[in-house]
């Protein structure tokens, strides 16, 4: 039976471990230059509606690492980009290719795409959703602080589509979340509640202060993304106030990290200072996109 990724919940508790498990064999792996060809054959179309840095170098690597070999598809030199339907589109590629990583603007068309596909599909980034940027901060969490469970979470900025799967991600690791965000850039209340309903401690506030109180994980993200640019100047000074600097910073638990998905623009979201200070973890997260990724290829590919 095929499975997808479309969000983090459609990973178990227990599954959750068990790729972060095989991540963390491949990442040893792969510094140690010990050949791992656990998707010989394999291939992999990647569909981007939207552009990437890191997305598109980690999955391309990746399965070329697993023996694989990587499609790079630009949906406006595809029919999808001149109207064909979808689900047209998921049912031919499905007979072409092992598995799919679709980045889209809206997270529908990944849920449209996945439904009539007969292969894996993966949710490379939607606007509700990013579950492999998760996948590979939860692993570096667990890399410096081993048990997550407890843990406290503060995040600071938009309520965006990391903030959503960070957020659903509590319900799976036992963390705690505290979201500070402006008026009207809150999380969607539906997944809030879900969370919750599910047994997340989640708490949402204005004050960035609180967010980072004893936190252990600071976590922001861009205020500006792909798709926002023309809402760029409202938000800056929506944000006001929300800029994670030193002073916020010191106060986090002593022991807390850093995390951004990247791309960072200094001087808004966080300072220099925090970005490339000694809390920061912010590279180690993005090389992580790579092995969590390759784990999660060979759960959902691997025959």
């Amino acid at each position: 039976m095929k499975r997808d990724i479309i969000s983090i919940l459609d990973l178990s508790s227990k599954e959750l471990d068990e790729v972060l498990e095989q991540a963390c064999r491949l990442k040893r792996m792969k510094k140690e230059r010990i050949p791992h060809l656990l998707l010989p054959g394999k291939t992999l179309a990647m569909i981007f509606e939207k552009s990437s840095t890191r997305t598109r170098i980690s999955f391309e690597v990746g399965i070329a690492d697993l023996g694989g070999t990587a499609l790079f598809l630009n949906a406006q030199d595809m029919q999808i980009g001149r109207g064909e339907e979808i689900r047209d589109t998921a049912r031919v590629a499905s007979r072409y290719v092992s598995g799919v990583m679709i980045r889209a603007y809206r997270h529908s068309t990944i849920e449209e795409f996945a439904r009539y596909a007969t292969i894996p599909v993966i949710n490379g980034l939607s606007d509700l959703e990013h579950p492999c940027q998760i996948l590979a901060d939860i692993m570096t969490i667990r890399e410096h602080f081993g048990d997550r469970k407890g843990l406290r979470v503060g995040w600071v900025g938009d309520g965006d589509n990391v903030c959503n799967s960070l957020i659903l991600s509590t319900i799976l690791t036992g963390m705690e979340i505290t979201v500070a965000t402006p008026k009207g850039f809150e999380p969607p209340a539906k997944l809030v509640e879900t969370a919750r309903r599910m047994g997340s401690r989640v708490t949402l506030v204005r004050d960035p202060k609180i967010a980072l109180e004893d936190a252990h994980v600071v976590a922001t993200d861009t205020w500006v993304s792909m798709g926002t640019e023309k809402e760029r100047e409202a938000r800056l000074r929506a944000f006001k106030g929300f800029t994670i600097d030193r002073r916020l910073m010191d106060l986090a638990s002593p022991d807390a990290i850093f995390m951004h998905c990247l791309p960072a623009h200094r001087g808004q979201e966080v300072t220099d200072e925090v970005i490339e200070g000694p809390f920061s973890v912010v590279f180690d997260e993005a090389e992580n996109r790579l092995h969590a990724q390759k784990a999660l290829m060979v759960f959902l590919m691997q025959e």
